[in-house]
């Protein structure tokens, strides 16, 4: 049974030191770099301003749990699981309001790598992937406006 929130809202809050899993916080602090205490491992692929924000949904989450899969909130790397979102509409160019002062605008897909092979039977991790699976893939965003994040945060989506 889902718990927190009956709005959308964050769920969860996920750093780590470099690669996977990423670990829940309390809060953060959300600037155009990303998250403070977050690393990412490989900065061809991960990082930087259009990709300073991994967002994934736990909706989808508890539906892969639900195939079999041991995969949690902040596993494949996001940064902020959300929850309460119609994750569909998650594509470049949409604008979310996290809290009362975070502007994030989705940039792109975010490519599973080999790193998160084990959240997946048989370590699938395309599962994941915006190409073979449309509509289970993870979201890259650009900070427009930072602020501190928690859990509870409403999220609004607004469509540009």
């Amino acid at each position: 049974m889902p718990t927190g929130p009956p709005y959308p809202h964050v769920h969860q809050i996920n750093v780590s030191d470099g690669g996977v899993p990423k670990r829940p916080v309390l809060e953060a602090k959300v600037s155009e770099q990303g998250l403070d205490g977050d690393r990412q491992r490989n900065l061809k692929f991960h990082g930087g301003r259009d990709r300073a924000v991994c967002l994934y949904s736990l909706e989808l989450i508890e539906r892969l749990q639900d195939e079999g899969h041991p995969i949690d909130p902040g596993s494949a790397g996001e940064n902020l699981t959300l929850s309460g979102l119609d994750w569909d509409q998650m594509r470049p160019g949409v604008r979310l309001m996290i809290g009362p002062d975070i502007r994030l605008e989705v940039t792109s897909y975010t490519t599973p790598c080999h790193h998160n092979g084990q959240w997946f039977r048989d370590e699938d991790f395309s599962r994941i992937a915006q190409k073979l699976n449309p509509g289970w893939s993870r979201v890259y965003a650009k900070v427009l406006q930072g602020g501190i994040v928690r859990p509870g945060d409403a999220v609004e989506v607004k469509q540009v």
